[in-house]
């Protein structure tokens, strides 16, 4: 194990400023890399101690415009379409860059390096995935991953009665879009039936208007 001094809050490790025991492996390959932490040597300790004041009206300033993004991006539900088959496995995966780029389709600021997906999603489904916009501010936002926008539509409405139920999904939307059919079909007819109605009262109409006068005949004089 070797010792770091933290150089921002990091989730089940500790605070900014924080002398904090890693293992070796953790150091080398994540935190000294990230600039998250520094190696807690004396000089390293001075050096922090000089630039506290700095680092943490930064973190604050960062925490902030973070706080502010997350009040218009948690709890979005994110649509991505996705080719699979009928049991409902995807012909590939969605991975935490898709994510990444469906939040900015869908006008929300997020990078993949802040979507926290330990592995990729390889079914059609609803998934809760967490973004860590700041070490300080995680926000949760849901994917939609579906086989056509029908489809995602049936599972957003229907929710975990669904999930992973590719073919529950299909049957609902065949009989959605059947209803659909029948509802169309039924509207011509019964534009045919307002319009006959109408002639029908047009004619009867007709019928008891009164005739008109007939004019007196003039006898000539003779």
């Amino acid at each position: 194990m070797i010792e770091v001094i933290l150089l921002e809050r990091i989730e089940r490790l500790g605070q900014m400023g924080q002398v904090v025991k890693v293992r070796p492996g953790f150091a080398r390959n994540f935190l000294l890399p990230q600039k998250k932490a520094l190696r807690a040597t004396k000089s390293n300790l001075d050096l922090f101690e000089k630039q506290r004041a700095n680092l943490e009206a930064t973190n604050a300033k960062e925490r902030a415009a973070a706080q502010a993004t997350a009040g218009k991006v948690d709890g979005a539900v994110l649509t991505l379409i996705r080719q699979a088959s009928e049991s409902g496995q995807l012909y590939g995966s969605v991975s935490a860059r898709d994510i990444a780029d469906a939040g900015k389709e869908s006008g929300f600021s997020f990078i993949r390096a802040q979507v926290q997906i330990d592995t990729p999603v390889k079914t059609l489904g609803l998934f809760p995935i967490k973004v860590k916009l700041h070490p300080e501010v995680t926000i949760k936002v849901t994917i939609n991953v579906a086989r056509s926008p029908e489809e995602a539509d049936v599972q957003a409405k229907k929710g975990a009665a669904v999930t992973g139920n590719a073919e529950a999904v299909a049957e609902e939307v065949a009989a959605t879009s059947a209803e659909g059919k029948e509802a169309s079909a039924k509207k011509p007819a019964r534009k045919a039936k307002a319009s006959k109605a109408a002639e029908a009262a047009e004619g009867e109409d007709e019928e008891k208007a009164p005739k008109a006068a007939k004019k007196p005949r003039v006898k000539k004089a003779g």
